[in-house]
């Protein structure tokens, strides 16, 4: 498994991918929209992906409601789904067109969302 990014809730995304590229040096590497919401990646100099996800009608505002979800790379979302003791799902596997991946979501011991990504075949 790796880290593959970590998904920020933002007001502004355009705002945000400037502030990032231009603030800290990052490159703009991708993005999909799904559901109303826009999300944006923005990347280091190694490859290391953040997700600035800006979502219709939703302004995060909240300590707790401004960070996401971290996501890692797995081999098998289901396979490793099943074998993740985990402390809730948050959503079961299925495919994201969109994104180009299968995924899953569950919560760690705290309650933090860890999102489980495999590429579509």
């Amino acid at each position: 498994m790796q880290i593959i990014h970590t998904c920020l809730n933002v007001t502004d995304v355009e705002t945000s991918v400037e502030w990032y590229t231009e603030n800290l040096g990052f490159e703009e590497s991708w993005g999909f929209e799904a559901d109303g919401t826009t999300n944006r990646y923005v990347a280091d100099e190694n490859g290391v992906e953040i997700q600035l996800s800006e979502t219709d009608g939703v302004e995060p505002n909240e300590k707790g409601d401004l960070w996401d979800h971290l996501a890692v790379g797995v081999d098998d979302v289901d396979e490793a789904f099943e074998a993740i003791d985990n402390f809730g799902v948050v959503k079961a596997p299925g495919d994201q067109p969109e994104a180009g991946a299968r995924t899953a979501f569950l919560e760690d011991p705290d309650g933090h969302v860890i999102e489980l990504v495999a590429p579509l075949d």
